[in-house]
C-alpha cells in the first residue's frame, strides 16, 4: 500500500529537525490541521501533512530578519518541489508567512494561519496548568491568558484573532476545535498530565 502524505511528511520532519520542542509544535499543528479538515469534509491526510512541513526548515533557516527569498519557509518549498509536492501544499505553507507575499485564499492556507499560533498557545496553556494536562485546558483558560501579555510573550495575539477571522469562525470556535484536537493527541505531546 502506497504510504500516506502524513506519512511521508512525518518522515521528512524528523530528517530536517532534531529539536523535540519544534517537532512538537509541528505534530500540535498537524494535529489542528487534521482536526479543521475533517469538521469541513476536506482531505485529512493532504492537511495533516502540510502542517507537519509547515516548519521543516525552520531548524536549520529560522530568518529572524524575515527576508522574503530566503531562509524559512523558502529553503524547505524548494526542497518540496525538488521532491514532487504539489504546488497545493507549497502554496499553503509559503502563506503562512506574512513575509512571503503569499496572499491566503483557500480554505487550507487561512486554516494553517489560524492554527499554526493557536496551537502553540494552547500547548503553552496546558504546561503552566498544575497537572500539566491538555484535559484540564478549556476555551476559557486559553481566553484569560491570551489577555495576560506577559504570558507566551512570543506569540502574536492579533495573528490568533486575524487567523479566526479569516476563517470566518467565532474565536472561541476555533480556540475549542485546537484543544479538541490537541487532546486526541496528548501522549506524543507530552500533554497527557504529569504522571503518564
Amino acid at each position: 500500500m502506497n504510504e500516506t502524505l502524513a506519512a511521508r511528511a512525518l518522515n521528512i520532519l524528523h530528517d530536517w529537525v532534531q529539536s523535540e520542542s519544534l517537532r512538537k509544535h509541528c505534530y500540535a499543528v498537524a494535529d489542528s490541521m487534521k482536526h479543521f479538515a475533517q469538521l469541513r469534509g476536506e482531505d485529512a491526510d493532504l492537511w495533516e501533512a502540510v502542517g507537519l512541513l509547515h516548519d521543516m526548515d525552520y531548524e536549520r533557516h529560522p530568518n529572524l530578519e524575515h527576508s522574503p527569498t530566503e531562509g524559512h519557509p523558502f529553503v524547505g518549498i524548494a526542497w518540496l518541489r525538488e521532491h514532487g509536492w504539489s504546488e497545493e501544499i507549497c502554496r499553503a505553507i509559503l502563506s503562512h508567512a506574512d513575509y512571503s507575499g503569499i496572499s491566503r485564499e483557500t480554505s487550507l492556507e487561512k486554516t494553517l494561519y489560524a492554527v499554526d499560533e493557536l496551537s502553540s498557545f494552547v500547548v503553552a496553556v496546558a504546561l503552566v496548568r498544575p497537572t500539566k494536562s491538555i484535559h484540564d485546558v478549556d476555551v476559557r483558560a486559553v481566553k484569560k491568558k491570551m489577555k495576560d501579555k506577559a504570558f507566551a510573550r512570543a506569540v502574536n495575539r492579533d495573528d490568533i484573532v486575524r487567523g479566526a477571522e479569516a476563517l470566518g469562525m467565532p474565536l472561541d470556535d476555533v480556540i475549542a476545535n485546537v484543544v479538541a484536537a490537541l487532546k486526541a493527541d496528548a501522549l506524543r505531546l507530552g500533554l497527557a498530565g504529569a504522571g503518564c
